[in-house]
């Protein structure tokens, strides 16, 4: 078995990386922001036997929010989330033309505030599904919001953890290209060219990290 790196350009051979260390079935029981299914176009990564996302795009997509999942408790054993990692009220939205291409393209919230709280309700939600032990792949980028940075791959994790995940491995995507949303005059942030899948499993108990100081 060749060595298994936590950087890669390629999103499907991490996901199957993901799913050949931490999830010995081997497939993604559920993904709630399936949208047109490019994680598994190729055919590498095994389609998925629950398909939900808020705005359903393919005819075989249930329309659920992540946060209110028409599964039972304790009922799966691996989950994809892919959400919206973005959010703004400006008026470039309605306005025909090149501004805001990623908000337009994979939608957006109405602040940051709002976008946290849909992560941290999401996830008690996926909680609230996995068995014990099952494995919550979270894809998230962090970043420059209105000259502010935001690591929201650390907040994710901090929340996770308190609702009683463990974070079991972290994976950076590095793009090769990312669409840009107009010219900036004075850049004082490094712009953002990787995102994250970060790996977390449910634990009956929280861990205490205290134990480790």
């Amino acid at each position: 078995m060749e060595t298994i790196s936590s950087i890669g350009y390629n999103q499907e051979e991490i996901i199957d990386n993901i799913l050949t260390l931490h999830v010995p079935q081997g497939f993604i029981d559920c993904d709630c922001t399936y949208s047109k299914g490019n994680f598994y176009k190729s055919g590498k990564i095994k389609e998925p036997q629950y398909k939900f996302d808020k705005y359903p795009q393919t005819i075989d997509t249930i329309q659920s929010c992540a946060t209110n999942l028409p599964l039972n408790n304790n009922s799966i054993n691996c989950l994809m989330f892919d959400p919206p990692f973005l959010a703004t009220t400006g008026k470039s939205l309605t306005i025909e033309n090149d501004s805001n291409i990623i908000n337009k393209r994979f939608g957006v919230f109405n602040s940051e505030k709002e976008l946290h709280k849909f992560y941290v309700e999401a996830m008690k939600e996926f909680y609230r599904v996995l068995n014990d032990e099952g494995v919550l792949i979270f894809k998230c980028q962090d970043k420059v919001s209105s000259g502010k940075q935001y690591m929201s791959h650390v907040f994710i994790i901090n929340q996770a953890e308190k609702i009683g995940f463990y974070t079991k491995d972290l994976f950076i995507l590095q793009a090769k290209a990312r669409l840009i949303s107009g010219k900036v005059k004075r850049q004082i942030h490094a712009r953002k060219f990787h995102s994250y899948f970060i790996v977390f499993e449910k634990k009956k108990s929280k861990i205490n990290y205290e134990d480790f100081i």
